[in-house]
């Protein structure tokens, strides 16, 4: 027999979040905890080059309106939430406002998120790597020139 004492110790990390970074993830989990939001960063990171800084990885409020089916007002009301989340940004041309996943850690947040949810639905197989290659269609944006076509194939308009 053992002279041991069996007193209980709890096994909790030295360190535990502080209440702000808390409060923060908790808000940036909320504002994704809306379909027509995720549905729109979905549209985003489908985007060749999405969460890397350029100018080729951005929609217009249209182009994302058309993808989704969505009217334009709901799409920018959505957009202003995700960027005072700092989860798109936004670059100006003109007189219209292009939007991007902010970086790339919101796309792998966003891909690791679905990864989990395919994954207990009982998808294939576990992804070993992105998932992008199982989310279909990467999409083009139009050409910075002038003449522009919308992402999803129609014209576009200013």
């Amino acid at each position: 027999m053992s002279n041991r004492s069996y007193v209980h110790q709890p096994k909790t990390p030295a360190r535990l979040l502080d209440e702000s970074a808390v409060r923060a993830l908790a808000e940036t989990f909320k504002v994704l905890g809306d379909a027509t939001r995720v549905r729109i960063i979905d549209a985003l990171s489908r985007v060749r080059g999405a969460g890397a800084p350029g100018s080729k990885n951005d929609l217009c409020v249209q182009d994302i309106a058309d993808v989704l089916g969505l009217t334009q007002s709901a799409v920018s009301h959505q957009l202003r939430l995700l960027r005072s989340m700092r989860l798109v940004r936004t670059r100006r041309d003109g007189r219209q406002i292009f939007y991007a996943l902010d970086d790339d850690h919101i796309l792998r947040l966003f891909e690791q998120g679905l990864e989990h949810v395919e994954e207990r639905a009982g998808a294939a197989t576990p992804t070993v790597g992105r998932v992008r290659s199982r989310r279909g269609p990467v999409l083009d944006t139009r050409e910075r020139n002038g003449a522009s076509a919308s992402a999803s194939g129609g014209p576009h308009r200013q």
